[in-house]
């Protein structure tokens, strides 16, 4: 198998992203056998972060006009980025605000341009980024953005359960205004191509909460049910796509329903995520759905209270590579 070249951009400077980055180097989960792992990010600050944490890491600058090549455990290969002001682990500083979007610039090119076979992202800040004066409002958001591409789904994965989401990041007094019947398709149709075309699920099972309590309640709890919801599912299905609901909520994550079923779909953000990191927090994987590209991400922030202390768990990060992996080589 040709081996895999997957970019983890490191993220917030000041949080966790860079603790992350050095100890994948030294992790056995870092190296699959079928990749290589380039971080961008700026080697001195890994180097002052590996020096706080006490660890030993051997720090390569990357080369991209090199093929990719196995690196010995304790190896870092990173693709430098300069900073525009000083870090101090678990101090925001939004001087470096442009240089963390540099590094997700570096991706998304590098992987629409074939430098790059994925990308994995590190947590970010999105409020200090727009304290900066720069409209942020997320990953998924910027690498839809940054590749033209009209329609992204976010979606959450742990072992045994997937999640994705018609809407992202709203206020949730703009949710039902945003739910119509063309979101609602499009949204599943995108979660039905990736299951088939990168998660090995042929004839993928797919599970949609209703909006409102109980699902509606035929109308007498709202009617984004009726109007738009059930309509969607009754065409998906004459398009072939294996989709049931709408279900409450409250209902559909139980096992009974869970175990017949290759992924949920939530109409906003805290519908579904709740569930799925109450069941799997660190040992999940954020993914985007649609892109030209695979992209995962840590499920979890830039804990910066955490930052260069060595009180982390990798599992996230380790499976996000490793989802990553799995994706580019369906």
């Amino acid at each position: 198998m040709k081996l895999k070249r997957i970019a983890y951009s490191s993220g917030e400077p000041a949080g966790i992203g860079p603790d992350i980055a050095l100890y994948l180097a030294l992790a056995q989960a870092s190296q699959p056998s079928s990749a290589e792992l380039v971080v961008l990010g700026n080697k001195q600050l890994l180097q002052d972060r590996a020096h706080q944490l006490g660890l030993d890491v051997s720090l390569v600058e990357y080369d991209a006009s090199r093929p990719p090549q196995h690196w010995p455990l304790g190896t870092l290969l990173v693709a430098e980025h300069a900073l525009a002001g000083t870090v101090t682990a678990g101090e925001l500083n939004p001087a470096n605000s442009r240089y963390v979007l540099n590094l997700l610039d570096h991706a998304c090119r590098g992987c629409l341009q074939g430098e790059f076979d994925a990308v994995m992202t590190g947590p970010v800040h999105k409020g200090v980024i727009n304290d900066a004066g720069i409209a942020f409002s997320g990953h998924t958001e910027f690498f839809a953005e940054q590749s033209q591409t009209p329609q992204v789904v976010m979606m959450l994965a742990t072992p045994g359960l997937r999640v994705a989401l018609v809407t992202t990041h709203l206020p949730l007094s703009q949710v039902p205004s945003a739910i119509n019947q063309p979101l609602v398709e499009s949204v599943t149709e995108i979660v039905a191509s990736a299951l088939k075309q990168q998660f090995a699920c042929p004839q993928p099972r797919i599970l949609m909460c209703g909006l409102n309590p109980h699902a509606g309640e035929q109308g007498h709890l709202g009617g984004e049910e009726i109007e738009h919801i059930e309509p969607a599912i009754r065409d998906l299905k004459q398009r072939g796509i294996d989709v049931s609901g709408p279900w409450p909520a409250d209902t559909v994550f139980q096992p009974h329903y869970l175990e017949n079923a290759d992924a949920v779909i939530a109409m906003y953000h805290d519908q579904g995520l709740p569930v799925l990191k109450y069941r799997g927090f660190g040992n999940a994987v954020n993914i985007t759905l649609g892109l030209p590209f695979v992209r995962t991400s840590v499920d979890h922030g830039t804990a910066l209270d955490k930052a260069g202390t060595g009180a982390i768990d990798i599992g996230s990060a380790s499976y996000a590579l490793e989802t990553a992996l799995t994706m580019v080589t369906e």
